[in-house]
């Protein structure tokens, strides 16, 4: 009885064991299955964009710009290619560095910000006189042409990021006018919000309010659109700890989270993170890990991989 006994209880210990060891081999494939976030980054007085892991900030894959270029606008496509301005232009490439497509600005212009529309085409907003919103198709060839008036003197003090709405609007926030205007295929200022700061990006958020990033002001603002009232205003008081710079480019997540870009460049002060995440009680839950190869940073995409 006591042989029979031990046997049940070796062969019950060996059945648990591979259970377990099932159990462990099915955990491991799911990690390994877990596309991780992955942030692609530039920034005004940085040579490179680069693609970081964010949970770790270490860099693994990056592009040098040549001198004189200055980019405040990265992005992704679908097809995983790399898009971004470049001040003298905006550029299409490769992850190996192959340029697809590269438009040029005019003598005179700026070119702050490139897009990809969800047709398949990119946007982009050049300053200058007059300032025009341009659209390629997907070679990278001139599809649609808008020009307006900035009544903004200076070329590099009219605006970075603009942004199209699903009504076929622009908007686009004026840095030299400390506001934001909603312009229509005809150039008509349907439109203007005084935000106050040097207004950088404007994003829509909740059907259709804007999260406005402050630039030198320090600053986040959600703005409803229809009545044109502030509803949120975040600065360095709103945060447990940290500072707010000038404020770039953002993105709201959908949990409510917001990734901040805080471009240190006009700032003594380099101590603050140059990313960071609040939540919507605005506590900071996380903050890009310190790498000496990462520069400033005016834009950030997201992306999981």
């Amino acid at each position: 009885m006591n042989k029979i006994f031990i046997f049940a209880i070796i062969n019950k210990n060996r059945k648990t064991m591979k259970k377990q060891i099932i159990i462990s081999i099915i955990l491991v494939l799911c990690c390994s299955c877990v596309k991780k976030e992955k942030l692609l980054i530039g920034g005004s007085g940085w040579q490179y964009i680069a693609i970081v892991d964010k949970s770790s900030g270490k860099i693994e894959w990056k592009h040098e710009l040549a001198p004189g270029e200055e980019c405040n606008k990265v992005e992704m496509t679908p097809k995983g290619h790399i898009l971004y301005a470049y001040k003298q232009g905006a550029r299409l490439i490769d992850r190996k560095h192959q340029i697809i497509w590269d438009y040029k600005a005019q003598e005179g212009e700026e070119l702050h910000f490139v897009s990809h529309l969800e047709t398949g085409d990119y946007l982009l907003a050049i300053c200058g006189h007059p300032a025009r919103i341009v659209e390629l198709d997907k070679d990278g060839n001139p599809v649609k042409e808008i020009t307006f008036n900035t009544a903004i003197p200076e070329v590099n003090n009219q605006f970075r990021q603009i942004l199209k709405t699903p009504q076929n609007t622009y908007l686009i926030p004026f840095i030299g006018k400390f506001k934001i205007s909603e312009m229509n295929e005809n150039g008509r200022i349907l439109k203007t919000v005084l935000c106050g700061g040097t207004p950088f990006s404007v994003k829509l958020i909740d059907e259709g309010n804007w999260l406005v990033s402050g630039g030198d002001g320090g600053f986040l603002v959600e703005i409803n659109a229809e009545t044109r009232q502030t509803i949120k205003k975040i600065e360095t008081s709103s945060l447990n700890w940290s500072s707010l710079l000038f404020v770039a480019e953002t993105i709201r997540y959908q949990n409510g989270n917001t990734l901040i870009s805080n471009w240190n460049g006009n700032s003594d002060d380099k101590s603050q993170p140059r990313l960071l995440e609040i939540n919507p009680s605005n506590l900071i839950v996380w903050r890009l890990p310190f790498n000496p190869e990462i520069g400033q940073i005016t834009t950030v995409y997201s992306f999981f991989n």
